[in-house]
């Protein structure tokens, strides 16, 4: 379809600076595709995860690595019309994925922590799944406002400082991995791309809880308020985590072994 041609040249072109050019850079940088990898690339129905789709399958069409991609789409219990919203976006953007059923919505309903619960069962059933396809990663839309919101998140409310990583190996599936393609590339510029294609994503289709009460909400608002009075707040945020000095650090932990900096004083 022209439309879904069109959506594609303007990764590679209008977008090349802020999307494909970002995109590569951190597959490069942080070594996250080799060569015959066959990846899940998982699509929660979003601007993100569709955005990535298009950037992995535009990679694997004219890059050097050679690799394989499958699409998956886990239902953790949707309403009809977003399944509906996510298959129409899938044909427009001639996406052929694998969808398949979760009771995650019906068993976090009683959780008074819902969304820690949901996120590990999700990365659960994903793993499982890309793993039952033959695939030994999968491919999550998080982007670079997801890495400084974490980083904040985790100083604020749990008091330590540590951040999201661009790829981490599986603890409980063996031989699989998670990489985030999109790390390096800022949210205001994917919705810059879903606008000027006219495209139109779910939001937050969850049942159990409002995304505008939740603290990442909160975080959003604070670095939004940062980034007023200190124009590159973001970006040092986020160098924080690539710029760590241990000799001013109290303690910290490697392997879950903790190092006290008296130790060597």
């Amino acid at each position: 379809m022209e439309k879904t041609k069109e959506i594609e040249r303007s990764i590679i072109k209008k977008f090349r600076p802020s999307i494909w050019h970002k995109f590569v850079k951190a597959v490069s940088d942080y070594k996250l595709i080799e060569e015959k990898d066959k990846i899940a690339v998982c699509i929660s129905g979003g601007k993100d995860s569709f955005l990535l789709a298009k950037c992995l399958e535009e990679l694997q069409k004219h890059g050097k690595i050679k690799f394989e991609l499958e699409y998956i789409i886990m239902n953790p219990g949707y309403k009809k019309e977003i399944i509906d919203k996510i298959k129409y976006n899938l044909n427009l953007l001639n996406i052929k994925a694998h969808i398949f059923d979760s009771e995650i919505f019906k068993i976090i309903s009683k959780e008074k922590n819902p969304c820690y619960k949901c996120a590990k069962m999700r990365r659960g059933y994903l793993y499982n799944y890309a793993q039952k396809l033959g695939c030994n990663k999968i491919a999550l839309g998080h982007h670079f406002d997801d890495v400084i919101e974490t980083i904040l998140m985790n100083m604020i409310y749990n008091g330590m400082f540590a951040g999201m990583m661009p790829k981490l190996k599986s603890d409980n599936f063996q031989n699989m991995e998670l990489i985030r393609p999109l790390y390096l590339i800022k949210e205001e510029d994917i919705i810059a791309w879903t606008n000027y294609n006219e495209l139109n994503f779910i939001d937050c289709a969850c049942l159990i809880t409002k995304k505008d009460i939740g603290k990442r909400k909160e975080i959003k608002n604070l670095i939004k308020d940062l980034k007023n009075n200190y124009i590159d707040a973001d970006k040092n945020i986020f160098n924080t985590i690539s710029n760590v000095k241990l000799d001013k650090i109290i303690k910290y932990y490697k392997d879950k072994a903790p190092y006290d900096f008296l130790d060597k004083y």
